[in-house]
């Protein structure tokens, strides 16, 4: 009976995948992107994709990486498998969107997964919050002048994105900023993916809204997340993560 058990417990582990969006140019950093994909630049001696890796629950036994600028950098160091995960690569030249990129790994996917960006960190708890938790999104409770688009919330659920510069000329300013971490499944893909307003891009939180408009979307609080967007975000980063408690990074 109970080796009946384990294999129907490996059997329901094995479907829990994460999507990591990793193709973009990373043009706001630089020369430091001229050779290197922003998701392999290094921060307390990983690179962002690893520290995401490392941080994953044991229940996630397969990493997608939607892959594209400099995508042999990042083959040739994670390769087929890495830190016991799974690595499956889904090549996007067009860089249209998270949306867009989501859908390309679309007839890869099982069920439940987690969606993250390639060059954000993200603590181990809320990491794994997220995945106890189909149609989540993860958000840090911020200040009004800190950075980072904000969640709108109406009667507990989400009705809404702003940027942070809006949030502050709404009545009630928003103190949730969205980190790009979803936990969702194989139902997103029943709706239409959303196109921007000013570019020809197709966006995942977009998306989510309409998803929104039916079902509760779960909101998993931290206060640990730290988002890459520039040179300075490199050096800001090593000196916030020396902050965080030992167990919330796995290095």
């Amino acid at each position: 009976m109970s080796r009946v058990f384990s294999l129907a417990k490996k059997c329901y582990f094995t479907w829990m995948q994460a999507i990591i969006l990793a193709a973009g140019l990373g043009t706001r950093m630089g020369a430091l992107t001229k050779n290197t994909p922003k998701p392999m630049l290094k921060i307390l001696n990983k690179n962002l994709l690893e520290l995401k890796i490392n941080n994953l629950p044991d229940e996630i036994t397969e990493v997608i990486l939607v892959v594209g600028y400099k995508s042999d950098v990042i083959k040739k160091y994670f390769k087929e498998s890495f830190n016991n995960k799974k690595i499956i690569y889904v090549e996007d030249s067009t860089l249209t969107g998270t949306a867009h990129a989501l859908w390309q790994t679309k007839n890869l996917l099982k069920n439940k997964f987690i969606v993250m960006m390639g060059d954000d960190i993200y603590n181990k708890t809320s990491i794994a919050e997220c995945a106890k938790n189909p149609l989540s999104i993860c958000c840090k409770i911020v200040q009004e002048k800190d950075r980072g688009d904000r969640v709108i919330l109406k009667k507990n659920n989400l009705s809404g994105f702003t940027t942070q510069t809006k949030n502050l000329y709404l009545k009630k300013p928003s103190t949730l900023a969205f980190t790009g971490m979803y936990c969702l499944t194989k139902e997103i893909f029943r709706y239409k993916p959303v196109k921007l307003q000013t570019r020809d891009e197709w966006g995942l939180p977009q998306t989510l809204l309409k998803v929104a408009s039916k079902k509760k979307i779960k909101i998993i609080k931290t206060n640990h997340w730290v988002q890459i967007s520039s040179p300075e975000d490199l050096k800001d980063a090593e000196k916030i993560l020396k902050k965080w408690p030992k167990n919330e990074l796995l290095i």
